[in-house]
């Protein structure tokens, strides 16, 4: 039943706005880190120690909210979604109180939320195929999660490393920005820069990797002006947007 449902939905899947549609041939030569492996290990060493256990910001209940709320969290700020969905999911936490809650009033929860609308009827629609098709559940694997209205492989990845504890690397805004800036993991797109990020960070750190980079992205590399003078990293960092004085190392480490 799975395996049809796969290639029913692959043709007619609402794809996440902010998720790429394709993936990276595996032969294809990724851009090279402007870190050696020692610099790398140092850097997610010192992730480790600033922020030993780090965790998701978006507010759940069990997978099946988490889904839900990664889903709305396109094109939107966790603060913003968490304000919406906590009425919503003390209302509705499963695929089957969701349906019966109905889409309007669905959208009337979440209409703080950019793209309310489409977002309010991929939640349903996905609601409705987990009780179909996975008995309700929220499947642990990314080619059954992809399936699933609204859910693109940064949600799936999302989902599979909070709810089901999975090493895997859901590329953000926050980690793209991040990794090019820095020289990371450079790629032209978030597929790339997934690809070469899994390729290049430590495998004792890959777990929480993730969410390091969100973070780090988020509260110090920002945007607009990376906070440098803060930054744990700024003796290592080899960015040309640096905005602090202390220079990043002549030789690498190690």
């Amino acid at each position: 039943m799975i395996t049809e449902y796969r290639k029913t939905m692959a043709k007619t899947k609402l794809k996440s706005a902010t998720d790429s549609p394709k993936r990276p041939a595996k032969s294809k030569r990724l851009p090279r880190s402007a870190y050696s492996r020692d610099e790398i290990a140092e850097i997610f060493r010192r992730f480790s120690v600033q922020r030993p256990e780090p965790k998701g910001e978006l507010e759940h209940v069990n997978a099946y909210t988490l889904l839900v709320a990664v889903v709305l969290s396109a094109q939107a700020t966790d603060i913003g979604v968490n304000k919406a969905t906590r009425a919503l999911f003390a209302r509705a936490d499963t695929p089957q109180k969701m349906l019966d809650l109905g889409e309007d009033a669905v959208r009337e929860h979440i209409r703080t939320i950019g793209l309310f609308r489409n977002k309010a009827k991929n939640v349903i629609l996905l609601s409705r195929a987990l009780i179909d098709h996975f008995d309700g559940a929220v499947p642990p694997d990314r080619d059954a999660l992809v399936t699933l209205p609204g859910v693109g492989r940064k949600t799936a990845n999302v989902v599979l490393s909070m709810a089901f504890g999975q090493p895997t690397m859901a590329v953000d805004t926050h980690i793209f920005r991040l990794a090019n800036r820095m020289g990371l993991a450079p790629g032209k797109n978030v597929d790339e820069v997934e690809a070469n990020l899994l390729r290049v960070i430590p495998k004792q750190y890959l777990f929480h990797a993730h969410h390091w980079l969100i973070l780090h992205g988020r509260y110090v590399c920002k945007a607009r002006k990376p906070a440098c003078e803060i930054c744990v990293l700024a003796d290592i960092c080899k960015s040309k947007e640096k905005t602090c004085d202390i220079p990043a190392p002549l030789v690498p480490l190690g």
